[in-house]
């Protein structure tokens, strides 16, 4: 059975029905497939969620790697458009992501349907800090430097939030934050803005 298929016909019955299956026996019966074709491709409904979050990035990151002018884009660069591909994507499903808005609400205990999109994502910020230390676009700090992929994944969050609010026209309000977040991002990993920070932080804490 296609992945695809079934990620496909389980949104659309969201779409539909605004709730899950009542069961994988019953999402079955209705695309006509034994579950044993089911339980091949997914052990649950949780794992489909997961994986259409997953192919959303996917999806995204597939299509910048194959253009040429992405490839010789900066690290800042590259995540501006990686961002603004992505809220692309987003779009052609937003109906169903509005649905699930629920499931990543922060602060809140919902995540975990965003967990193989994280890690996938934390392996593509990883390679753009790399390029980024090469090209002295990104400083790297002792002690700080691992949890830049931390950070990059809630500013990812804070995108995603912001588009599902987002009411205006094209969403060009998303496209706004998307470059300012980037941008105040980057001043703070490349220049001594945050080294300034730290150091105020420890100067503070040791008069205490």
């Amino acid at each position: 059975m296609d992945k695809k298929l079934i990620r496909e016909s389980y949104k659309n019955y969201w779409l539909e029905n605004g709730k899950r299956p009542v069961s994988i026996y019953a999402f079955c019966q209705q695309l006509e497939i034994t579950e044993i074709s089911f339980y091949d491709s997914y052990s649950s409904f949780d794992a489909v969620e997961k994986d259409l979050w997953l192919s959303y990035f996917q999806d995204t990151v597939e299509k910048l790697k194959e253009d040429e002018i992405y490839r010789n884009y900066s690290a800042q660069e590259k995540l501006l458009t990686f961002y603004f591909m992505w809220v692309q994507k987003l779009k052609e499903n937003r109906s169903y992501i509005l649905q699930q808005k629920d499931n990543y609400r922060i602060p809140g205990v919902h995540l975990d349907k965003l967990e193989t999109f994280r890690t996938a994502f934390y392996d593509y910020i990883r390679e753009l800090v790399k390029e980024g230390y090469t090209s002295n676009e990104i400083k790297e700090r002792k002690f700080i430097s691992d949890q830049y992929v931390h950070g990059f994944w809630m500013q990812a969050l804070f995108v995603l939030r912001y588009w599902t609010k987002d009411d205006s026209k094209q969403f060009e309000m998303t496209d706004a934050a998307i470059e300012k977040a980037v941008n105040l991002s980057f001043q703070l990993i490349s220049s001594n803005t945050l080294d300034s920070l730290v150091d105020f932080g420890k100067f503070m804490f040791t008069k205490k």
